[in-house]
């Protein structure tokens, strides 16, 4: 027969077993909090202060720009030549395989004073010198050859040895050349929207 002792004793070991149920139940499910994965975590996906601008940055700059100077694309807009329709660019690249050999020449001859280099160019491959009206209307002619064009260097302007070379081909096609003490070079291209056939200098 169980006593009344018996039974209070029965009570609170039954109410400590649930008790310790109920607790196992509570804690079932949860994870511990972990701040080291929760704060990789927002790394991974919040960007650090070091890839925030930094405050001299400018806050614009242009598409093809590289070194990230404002406005440069449209500071050189003048040095990028126009586009060549297809049969232009191809007429242009035979000018430019006939030019070359006459440029290579006159560089192996120490010849390249704008005058030798005209006269190379109209006597051997006919053609004509630009000519136009003091209003600029254009007269006849598809070749322009001029000095190089002049730098600043010691506190003075200095104009380098050699000729620069225009030729227009078709209606929107050049070949643009030079021939210096230091090497020649031959290239086709679109006219410059300035200088026509004539690469324009660096620097506007």
């Amino acid at each position: 027969m169980v006593t009344s002792t018996q039974r209070r004793r029965l009570g609170a070991v039954s109410a400590l077993l649930v008790g310790a149920a109920m607790a196992s139940l509570t804690g079932c499910g949860d994870q511990p909090h972990d701040t080291t994965a929760e704060s990789s975590a927002r790394s991974r996906h919040s960007p650090s202060p070091s890839g925030s601008p930094s405050p001299g940055a400018s806050p614009y700059v242009e598409p093809g720009v590289v070194d990230g100077a404002p406005h440069n694309g449209d500071n050189n807009a003048y040095r990028r030549p126009g586009d060549m329709s297809p049969a232009d660019e191809e007429a242009a690249q035979a000018e430019a395989a006939r030019m070359a050999p006459v440029l290579k020449r006159l560089h192996q001859q120490k010849k390249w004073d704008p005058e030798s280099v005209k006269a190379a160019l109209t006597g051997k491959l006919g053609y004509e010198i630009r000519r136009s009206t003091s209003g600029g209307k254009l007269l006849g002619g598809e070749l322009d050859v001029q000095e190089m064009h002049s730098r600043y260097e010691n506190g003075e302007d200095i104009t380098p040895e050699g000729a620069s070379i225009g030729l227009y081909v078709g209606d929107h096609a050049c070949v643009t050349a030079f021939v210096q003490p230091t090497n020649y070079g031959v290239k086709t291209n679109g006219h410059f929207p300035e200088t026509g056939c004539m690469e324009p200098p660096i620097g506007h």
